[in-house]
């Protein structure tokens, strides 16, 4: 063989760097990510090394951005991101901790010190008490009930995970008094430990990312009044080169003032915007005709504006007259659509199963003229 690129086996080995933990069901995983600006791997090396019998780790035991500590009982996993580190501790779940019970007390059977969680360095951004257990997820009446029972009577939230239901995830969103909130994994008995591993470690990272992509919010609304007012300005910018009211010299130095401005914030918060810009797949409706090979295109909406963008840079196999499907737009992309430009809004359909139904019709022309009114003509 040829020599090896290089890092050729670090990059091979990727995928094996940060592996779900295998976990064996009735299982409670408490969860912390802490945003890590500031923090150290030295830091998080000595809030470590505060565990029992782990003095012995060094910063190379930390390289690799992922450790699994594994003890008696429990297992610790640290895990380092550019933004934040997580910290996930595994164990039995206690008896009094079951289906049945009410709002079960929990982090009094946690099996590290509770100051070793408070003293995590950092601030919080997630804390989850994600409780995995034996249930029957093919009753959905009794498995909501016991859910309701067990997280509290609380407005609930429940998905069916996996292709043929296999199980079931139920919150209400809710953070408790002690900084924590709480899923309940619901599976069914032979659930195999590997597969118990992976719905854990999606379902937190889910519920880390939302928050994470949600820190991009209060940041759009501080520059939306930075934006507003240099909006502004630019308009009396723009009237005062018409009237001839300031001089070349002043009105540059306004436009290069207002550019720093607005470069500056790009600078600062560009990188936020792009962690939590919405990605929709772009399909076409029918398989491509044969022979077409897939090119590169940006796809747009009819407006012709530079914001009517839907996807950047697509690979399709599409021909002239093709209609393509924007998938996972969902029920807030309706409620905003606008009939902006005189385009009628598209027609709703509900999905249930393999069966359809028209909820809402397509709009025609005439219908965004029918709630139109002239002004009375000047006499």
């Amino acid at each position: 063989m040829p020599p090896d690129a290089e890092l050729r086996a670090n990059l091979h080995n990727e995928v094996h760097a940060r592996p779900a933990a295998r976990i064996r069901l009735p299982a409670l995983v408490v969860y912390v990510a802490v945003l890590n600006d500031g923090v150290s791997r030295a830091d998080e090396l000595a809030h470590l090394q505060c565990l029992p019998n782990q003095q012995h780790l060094t910063l190379a035991d930390l390289s690799g951005n992922f450790l699994r500590l594994r003890c008696a009982n429990h297992t610790v996993k640290w895990e380092r991101h550019s933004e934040f580190t997580r910290y996930s501790i595994v164990q039995p779940l206690p008896d009094h901790a079951t289906l049945g019970n009410a709002e079960p007390e929990l982090l009094s059977a946690l099996r590290i010190p509770a100051e070793w969680l408070r003293d995590i360095p950092g601030q919080t951004m997630a804390a989850i008490k994600l409780v995995m257990l034996h249930g029957d997820p093919t009753d959905p009446a009794h498995t909501l009930d016991q859910a309701r029972t067990w997280l509290g009577d609380h407005m609930l939230v429940a998905s069916v995970m996996g292709n043929n239901g296999h199980s079931w995830a139920v919150t209400d969103f809710l953070l408790r008094p002690n900084g924590f909130e709480r899923i309940l994994v619901i599976a069914p008995p032979g659930t195999t430990e590997t597969r118990a591993g992976r719905v854990s470690q999606r379902l937190l990272e889910l519920e880390t990312y939302r928050l994470m992509a949600l820190r991009g919010l209060p940041v759009a609304k501080s520059l939306g009044s930075m934006l507003s007012a240099t909006e502004q300005e630019l308009a009396d910018i723009t009237a005062q080169i018409e009237q001839g009211t300031e001089s070349d010299p002043e009105l540059l130095h306004h436009l290069a003032t207002l550019a720093a401005r607005v470069e500056q914030a790009t600078a600062h918060h560009a990188y936020r915007f792009s962690a939590t810009q919405a990605y929709h797949s772009i399909v076409p409706l029918e398989p491509s005709a044969a022979g077409q090979e897939p090119q590169v295109y940006d796809v747009v909406g009819p407006i012709c504006e530079s914001g009517d963008w839907l996807g950047r840079e697509r690979s399709l196999a599409v021909a002239a007259g093709d209609l393509l499907a924007v998938l996972s737009t969902g029920a807030y992309c309706s409620s905003m659509g606008s009939t902006y430009n005189t385009r009628p809004r598209p027609a709703e359909l509900l999905v249930d199963g393999a069966a359809a139904h028209l909820i809402r019709v397509r709009e025609s022309v005439s219908d965004i003229y029918r709630c139109e009114r002239l002004i009375p003509a000047k006499a």
